[in-house]
């Protein structure tokens, strides 16, 4: 039997947040996961500068962002149309790279067990672990990063509600330039063309050599669109966004394409005693709405910087004290706007009523405006530099 302050299950980008941050403020911990090192998965692909400042807040920033490629500066495109060229904000990582940079920082006080948790049983003030290897773990507090399993809180009664089954799909790839050794943007965002297609956009983003593609769509895991695009992807890319190579150039689909439809639900009869849900495990988002990683990286800074110092202060681990991290206004605030987001990215992405084109066009035209404006506001910053170089020297 192991005696530690927290057990943490799963070592994704969660859990091994959660593991970093409360080893190195000391914390007894150990970390279950059924990997030794992150496996290959499609899942988060790149960071924004908002993410990456949340990252911040953890201490655990620099290390990853070393191995990130920035993407410097982003082309947005509709209709065929190049709309603005804005600076870059974006970090491009395999979810892989990204989680096991930061396993990599991980105390070695901590405990890794590779390993599932196949049983568990909470009172109000110590938590029982079964692994699969036999062994035992008594802890305080559990604290639950293990994503899309739902076993482990199914057998504590928490049930799984489920508000947008296939809500989107991502579908991951690879792509080159034909006839040239690189492409002219260093990333791009092109959104869908029609209604119909059920199409929110593509973005194009470097990592490391390679320009990575991440197109999200609103369609049934059924629909026979998803097999064309594995059997014949460049295509059916192509027949989707006909007006991007105007943008781009001719180019050529490579590597594998992953597929991921995304459930969106969220965990009910979660507030339990020595139990704290974190991420995926508590509730789910939308990868097309770009907000998993911030209410991941919201959840464990929280959690970690706020509630756990302060629980292990005092006797006892009951719901009181559980309740007051799903309270939290910070986090109250991010599950809100992650569920709101998703909701609206694909309601002005599929919606045909009047009132969702005018707003699709009211974007467009907002995005050409700024595009016009920054392109103006460079030529006459960059008009003085010119004429000084142009006078011409008197002579002798």
């Amino acid at each position: 039997m192991r005696e530690v302050d927290v057990a943490i299950v799963g070592g994704g980008l969660a859990g091994s947040t959660a593991a970093a941050m409360l080893g190195k403020a000391g914390c007894r911990v150990i970390l279950i996961d059924p990997h030794a090192s992150s496996p290959a998965d499609f899942r988060c692909e790149k960071l924004d500068s908002p993410q990456a400042r949340l990252l911040e807040l953890t201490g655990l920033a620099e290390p990853v962002l070393r191995v990130a490629t920035f993407d410097r500066e982003v082309w947005v495109a509709r209709f065929g149309r190049l709309l603005e060229k804005r600076p870059g904000d974006q970090y491009g990582i395999l979810y892989a790279d990204l989680v096991n940079s930061i396993r990599a920082q991980i105390p070695r006080c901590v405990e890794f067990i590779q390993g599932k948790v196949t049983a568990i049983s909470t009172t109000s003030d110590r938590q029982r672990l079964g692994i699969s290897d036999g062994s035992e773990i008594s802890c305080r507090l559990v604290i639950m990063a293990n994503g899309l399993n739902s076993g482990l809180r199914a057998s504590l009664g928490m049930a799984r509600h489920e508000w947008g089954p296939c809500h989107s799909i991502s579908i991951g790839f690879d792509i080159k330039p034909a006839n040239r050794p690189a492409f002219d943007f260093r990333a791009l965002t092109y959104y869908g063309e029609r209604v119909s297609d059920r199409a929110a956009y593509v973005t194009l983003f470097p990592i490391g050599s390679s320009m990575r593609a991440n197109l999200f769509v609103y369609r049934d895991v059924r629909d026979p669109w998803l097999r064309q695009m594995r059997e014949e992807p460049q295509q059916t890319f192509l027949s989707l966004m006909p007006n991007l190579p105007k943008i781009i150039g001719d180019f050529a689909v490579t590597g594998p394409i992953q597929v991921r439809p995304a459930d969106l639900y969220v965990t009910q009869d979660h507030r339990q005693p020595g139990v704290v849900l974190v991420g995926d495990a508590f509730a789910t988002s939308c990868p097309a709405a770009g907000t998993g990683a911030r209410k991941v990286f919201i959840d464990v800074e929280r959690l970690c910087h706020v509630y756990v110092p302060r629980w292990l202060a005092s006797a006892g681990m009951g719901v009181e004290k559980i309740g007051a991290f799903y309270d939290d206004p910070l986090k109250r605030a991010s599950d809100a706007y992650s569920h709101a987001k998703a909701v609206y990215m694909r309601a002005i992405t599929v919606e045909p009523g009047l009132p969702w084109r005018l707003r699709r066009w009211a974007r467009f035209l907002a995005r050409l405006g700024l595009g016009t404006l920054r392109r103006w506001r460079e030529r006459w910053t960059a008009a003085p530099r010119r004429s000084a170089v142009e006078v011409p020297a008197k002579s002798a």
